[in-house]
């Protein structure tokens, strides 16, 4: 009977080799399925987790399943009444905002000038640049962090006391983002023709008036995925937002936000994973509208082309 299984299976193997070697297109589907189902697989569970805790009562919160034990959907509401977790949203939403705007403006400056210059050390300088992003940032804390609390004097000047503002989130996350979007943007920028920009010249526009009226507007999509992964990458940084702020001031993110519900004796988990689903909700809106918008502006850029 053993035999007979063994048989049987055999046969059925050498079957699906037959058939995929003669119709190669279904394997590669059924691939593509498998691949895709992982995938999606491995990227929503957790977010199905999460839901499924922040539903369940936290006093039920013992040897979960995958289904949720009861079912308490007023803890999204709930998150707003315990604490103003809204403004932790929006500190966050604004420190990613300014660091976007700083990473934009130099990171558009320098890859102009890597994009569109040919001069001598170019290449050794852009890998110089891109070394810099492999850099962990926890290498760079302690200097930060003395330098970020006026604990660092040179030639007779103090340095600001920046501990606790958003400016200490941002600065550092700039200087750690701009690696990525200078060498985004110059690859983007290379592709622009020479003749347009010289075109410009000739109306008696400067470099600058090129770069903003010619060189950004027909690299809108690569400008816009600089903006919109600068944006993310902060939005979502853990780091230096959970060590650069104290918590208790006016500038904390949404990570200390999702602490507030930690407490001494006991931790509400529901409330954490619903604060966790809100917080992600913006940037899930935000995603799905970049990604109409790189679209349209691709298709745009060729038909202005």
């Amino acid at each position: 009977m053993r035999e007979d299984n063994e048989d049987t299976e055999r046969n059925l193997i050498q079957q699906y080799a037959r058939r995929a070697i003669e119709r190669p297109e279904s394997a590669y589907r059924v691939l593509l399925y498998v691949v895709t189902a992982f995938f999606l697989l491995a990227s929503l569970f957790p977010f199905y987790w999460l839901f499924v805790i922040a539903v369940t009562p936290n006093r039920s919160i013992v040897d979960m399943g995958l289904l949720p034990k009861g079912f308490h959907p007023s803890v999204f509401v709930e998150v707003f009444e315990t604490i103003p977790f809204h403004i932790y949203m929006l500190n966050s939403a604004i420190i990613a905002t300014l660091t976007t705007i700083v990473v934009l403006f130099v990171g558009s400056i320098a890859g102009y000038v890597f994009g569109r210059y040919d001069f001598p050390g170019r290449t050794p300088l852009l890998l110089v640049v891109l070394v810099i992003s492999y850099f962990p940032g926890v290498a760079f804390l302690i200097p930060i962090f003395q330098l970020f609390t006026a604990n660092i004097e040179f030639l007779g000047v103090q340095s600001p006391m920046l501990y606790n503002t958003p400016w200490s989130i941002v600065m550092p996350l700039s200087a750690l983002t701009m690696p990525l979007i200078i060498f985004l943007l110059s690859t983007f920028y290379a592709q622009i023709p020479d003749g347009l920009e010289d075109a410009a010249r000739i109306e008696g526009s400067t470099r600058l008036g090129a770069l903003v009226r010619i060189i950004i507007p027909l690299s809108a999509p690569g400008f816009a995925t600089a903006g919109i992964l600068s944006f993310i990458i902060v939005y979502n940084e853990f780091f230096f937002s959970y060590l650069m702020v104290s918590g208790t001031g006016d500038w904390s993110p949404i990570l200390h936000g999702i602490f507030q519900f930690q407490g001494s004796q006991q931790v509400a988990y529901d409330l954490m994973a619903a604060a966790s689903i809100i917080g992600v909700v913006p940037m899930a809106i935000l995603v799905m509208v970049a990604q109409d918008y790189i679209v349209s502006g691709l298709t745009q850029g060729a038909l202005k082309e």
